[in-house]
């Protein structure tokens, strides 16, 4: 088992950035990738942006192209995402997952998941 515990949520205003950090912790050796997902009351979990640990392979949900990065560092065993531009709609509560097999990162049937934050984006 992996634990994940995420940081760097709040609130900022349209236009602005948020910088989240996903620590893990536990059987991170078999870590194949990990990714972010969001939610908002009533609506599934959504893929943001995802990572792989060993090559660092990235991919990103059209609509934070652009405007969100994911990077790991892998002596640290965190993953980060810097968001830019931030918009009223991506206002939700950010998880981080990991997987150990090498299904596709946007796969929503990750291993392990962290306990969410909370980002908030004024108008």
């Amino acid at each position: 088992q992996v634990q994940l515990v995420e940081s760097g949520g709040g609130l900022v205003q349209a236009g602005g950035s948020l910088r989240l950090s996903c620590a893990a912790s536990g059987r991170t050796a078999s870590m194949y990738g990990t990714a972010w997902f969001r939610q908002v009351p009533g609506k599934e979990r959504d893929f943001v942006a995802g990572i792989t640990w060993n090559l660092g392979w990235t991919y990103y949900a059209d609509s934070v192209k652009g405007r969100f990065t994911v990077t790991r560092d892998t002596a640290n065993k965190t993953v980060a995402l810097q968001m830019n531009s931030l918009k009223p709609e991506d206002t939700a509560v950010y998880y981080c997952a990991v997987r150990f097999d090498s299904g596709h990162l946007n796969r929503p049937d990750y291993d392990s998941w962290g306990q969410g934050t909370q980002v908030i984006v004024s108008s």
